[in-house]
């Protein structure tokens, strides 16, 4: 094929597009264009046929491209007020250049394109999201192990406020489980077939975070990613986003999420227009909120917002009574995953209940898998746990005896608010079954 034809079918398929189509021999004629390259250059088809195109064109670069046989691409061009780009190709047949072939791209049509392929992507980030939601939301109220009279009571107000809307500041130590909670008020909520997001605002720079949370429009800094980016807070839309260590985040970019709760709209960054969202927090925080606002790292206003429902999960070394439930519980997960059955000794869960578990669920959790590697014959024995817990087996056989004596009178009592509650009733009722006053029960607390 030394001859290029463009026939009728071709033709007419090349009519229907908006592109420009201009394609020439290697004797850098005319041998077609499409309608809408004829309405660009103001010229009929059958004056167009057979014309050589820098006739028509004087500064073509389509006959450059034939001679060389090779692409020129996304040449931006400006004629008569009309904005447009083009790509060039040669045309190869066996091997040998017989011709080029133009497109025209109008500015117009490619900005109209390119704001259908930003909303096509978007959709397909939340469509990606749902598809991920199994993985990313597991958890339920009944995944949180607990036999403790305190955590049923947390888990009860978690259970109602679920059920709203309400913004809800989980407020507990590390290693409390905050986000299985916030997973499961998620689950239980009117919200729980819409996405579940969760990101650690210690893990991020200020101007960082903010475009991780409001997103960006394209150009907005130096590498911004072509087409901007979808924010988590318009990616959760109709969802829930969890904000871990909500304390950490910049008090600049504070204002900012004061004005999304308020406003429900969100400015992605760079951007001049709002973005009406439909979001549920929930924040978690490991820091002393109250105290932040005080020190002036923490807006007033923003704390006031956010802890319109606040959850102080307790600490496990105040649920003495969940340890052992807990670490039944793990055992049997570590069982599967190592495929054989682990135990615990009685002598190496008293020491379990002894440690005051500064890591909390998240510290035991790592202890059983530990003790679990080094339990040859399946069983967790004293000699299988960390030195750490170890010693405190140790340093309680070498305390004099009113130190032991106080020890272990504050473990009865946590164990006893633990059955209880750690309200004032429940310290009344705690101090009734050990058989002393309220006042004792606060002094041994103290001591």
């Amino acid at each position: 094929m030394d001859k290029l034809v463009v026939d009728k079918n071709l033709q007419t398929i090349l009519d229907s597009i908006c592109e420009g189509i201009n394609i020439i021999d290697t004797d850098y004629r005319v041998v077609f264009g499409n309608k809408a390259y004829c309405n660009f250059i103001g010229i009929d088809l059958r004056d167009l046929i057979g014309t050589e195109l820098r006739k028509i064109r004087p500064n073509a670069k389509l006959p450059d491209v034939v001679k060389s046989g090779t692409s020129l691409l996304h040449v931006e061009r400006n004629e008569n007020g009309e904005h447009y780009f083009v790509n060039m190709y040669p045309i190869r047949s066996e091997g040998k250049v017989i011709g080029g072939i133009s497109v025209v791209t109008f500015v117009d049509e490619a900005i109209s394109f390119k704001k259908q392929i930003e909303q096509l992507e978007k959709r397909i980030e939340k469509r990606l999201l749902r598809i991920n939601k199994a993985n990313s939301v597991r958890y339920t109220f009944d995944s949180i192990t607990s036999v403790s009279a305190s955590m049923k009571e947390i888990k009860n107000a978690a259970l109602k406020v679920a059920e709203t809307d309400m913004t809800v500041l989980l407020e507990s130590e590390t290693g409390t489980g905050k986000e299985l909670f916030a997973n499961a008020i998620h689950n239980s909520s009117l919200r729980k077939n819409e996405v579940f997001i969760a990101i650690n605002c210690a893990n991020f720079r200020g101007e960082i975070l903010d475009s991780e949370l409001f997103g960006y429009v394209e150009g907005a800094f130096t590498g911004a990613k072509k087409g901007g980016k979808m924010g988590l807070f318009e990616a959760a839309d109709k969802g829930t986003l969890f904000l871990d260590e909500i304390s950490e985040m910049d008090i600049g970019l504070q204002a900012k999420l004061l004005r999304a709760l308020q406003e429900k709209t969100i400015r992605p960054v760079g951007s001049v227009e709002d973005i009406p969202v439909d979001v549920r927090i929930i924040c978690a925080s490991n820091a002393d909120l109250k105290e932040y606002v005080e020190a002036g790292k923490f807006r007033a206003d923003l704390y006031y917002r956010l802890s319109v429902f606040p959850i102080k999960i307790p600490p496990l070394r105040e649920r003495v009574e969940d340890i052992s439930v807990i670490a039944e519980e793990q055992l049997k997960k570590i069982s599967k995953k190592l495929k054989r059955i682990i135990t615990i000794d009685e002598e190496a869960m008293r020491v379990l209940e002894k440690y005051q578990w500064p890591g909390n669920v998240r510290e035991l959790i790592n202890v059983l898998e530990f003790s679990s590697f080094n339990a040859k014959d399946g069983l967790i024995t004293l000699g299988c746990l960390p030195d750490s817990l170890r010693s405190v087996e140790e340093s309680d056989c070498k305390k004099k005896l009113s130190e032991r004596v106080k020890a272990y009178e504050k473990r009865e009592i946590f164990r006893e608010l633990s059955k209880h509650g750690n309200t004032t009733e429940g310290k009344r009722e705690a101090a009734k079954n050990l058989g002393i006053s309220l006042a004792s029960l606060y002094n041994k607390l103290n001591s």
